[in-house]
């Protein structure tokens, strides 16, 4: 009998065919998403390439389903204030801001080089001379800042980024205020407490840019000690310190540094240092460079290039009505308007803008000229030249920003705006006129 011999094994089954690679993802067919740089509540943070130039940007994508009326203020006061801010090479530029049904998009500049804070963290205290390189940043940003009406409101390291220069980046204005119509204090307590001047959380009124002098004494602190001067679990207990002003120096920092936070560490706002005295001390002109003036002052074309658009539209709503005689809107970019005012309404864009229509046809307006779509929309009348422009948050959330970029005066503002004010109160929620 010959011997049994076991049969072979089966052959392996075939490998599944190759898929070919998932091509990455992109937004409104102009950006290619690189990776998730971050993620909050409502928003997500993305480094994506433009399909146009190849350039790396950041893109901060904000869910509009996730967001609450309370929010609104935040997000359209940001797309505000940086628009205003063009183009400091200390503040991250924004370059354009698009809309889809469900999601807006912030596209800005991207730093490469993280936040001020981990760098600390990381490395620890830095030397006099690289510390004030820094804060010479900051304050000139800051400075900037107000000069165009704009208070940062939450200046703290993790909101300083670096570029891959490692120039410092001033970011995330959502806590900002910008100057309008009805003064110059501010009631809104905000900010992160270690780094936010005492006469803010004591929900008084105060000066935004006093406020920001003093978070930048804490910065200065920080960047020179690794450590912050008041830091308490127990906010009652940090905040007795502060009006006690009980914090030390370490003794390794000069003596010249130390009189600078001293003076910006003022709990008084009254008597507490102005960035405008600061950058006319002589520890901080020490190797000081000012921004050339050509970084600061741009063509009206560039400053143009800051636009809203919806959907996939590219188009900015400022350029068209510009299109219309007598109309010059370079204003709008430059902190130029003479009156402003802001609310916030329970209808579409689209609602609104009809009603500001009905409303000017009523009281004698004429329509300058709409951006399609109903994103803004002009109205003049004799001198007065009104502009109204409308952000869709959500669906039947609208923030609309109205400004007052000709004529004016004592007559229209006590009169006929108050007129105007009254006819649309149907389609307004709340006035929102916190100033600078």
């Amino acid at each position: 009998m010959e011997p049994r011999t076991a049969s072979p094994p089966p052959p392996p089954p075939p490998p599944p065919p190759s898929s070919s690679p998932k091509q990455p993802a992109t937004l409104l067919n102009r950006y290619q998403l690189v990776k998730m740089l971050g993620r909050g509540s409502f928003a997500k943070v993305y480094a994506a390439r433009s399909l146009a130039d190849k350039k790396l940007v950041a893109i901060k994508v904000i869910d509009k389903a996730s967001t609450d009326p309370a929010m609104e203020p935040r997000i359209t006061g940001e797309i505000s204030a940086m628009r205003r801010l063009q183009r400091h090479p200390n503040v991250l530029q924004i370059h354009e801001v698009m809309a889809s049904k469900t999601k807006i998009y912030l596209v800005m500049e991207l730093a490469r080089g993280g936040d001020l804070f981990s760098q600390v963290v990381q490395f620890g205290k830095l030397k006099e001379p690289a510390a004030r390189r820094f804060f010479q940043q900051l304050v000139s940003a800051l400075h900037f800042c107000h000069q165009n009406g704009v208070a940062h409101r939450d200046v703290k390291p993790q909101n300083l980024l670096l570029d891959e220069t490692g120039r410092l980046k001033v970011t995330d204005f959502g806590l900002s205020s910008l100057k309008n119509s009805t003064g110059g204090v501010l009631h809104t307590a905000c900010g992160t407490p270690a780094f936010t001047a005492p006469e803010v959380m004591a929900r008084k009124g105060y000066d935004g840019a006093k406020a920001d002098a003093w978070s930048c004494g804490v910065i200065l602190f920080f960047l020179l000690t690794a450590r912050l001067p008041f830091d308490d679990s127990n906010l009652a207990i940090m905040y007795r310190k502060v009006q006690r002003r009980e914090y030390q120096v370490p003794s390794f920092v000069s003596k010249s540094a130390k009189w600078v936070i001293n003076q910006l560490l003022d709990p008084n706002p009254q008597t507490r240092m102005s960035l405008t005295a600061l950058m006319n001390h002589s520890w901080f002109l020490k190797r000081y460079e000012a921004p050339a003036r050509s970084s600061l002052f741009e063509s009206k074309e560039y400053n143009n290039k800051c636009c809203y658009s919806k959907f996939d539209a590219s188009v900015n709503a400022f350029d068209i009505i510009s299109l219309s005689s007598g109309l010059d809107l370079s204003g709008l970019f430059e902190g130029g308007g003479k009156r402003e005012w802001r609310f916030s309404s329970g209808e579409t864009a689209e609602g609104v803008m009809r009603r500001v229509r009905e409303v000017g046809d009523k009281l004698g307006y004429r329509v300058v000229e709409e951006g399609k779509g109903g994103v803004a929309i002009g109205l003049g009348r004799g001198k007065v030249v009104l502009v109204f422009e409308v952000f869709g948050i959500a669906e039947k959330l609208s923030v609309v920003d109205v400004k007052m970029v000709e004529g004016g005066g004592v007559e229209f503002e006590e009169v006929c705006w108050t007129e105007f004010e009254d006819e649309i109160r149907d389609v307004v929620v709340r006035w929102h006129n916190e100033v600078m």
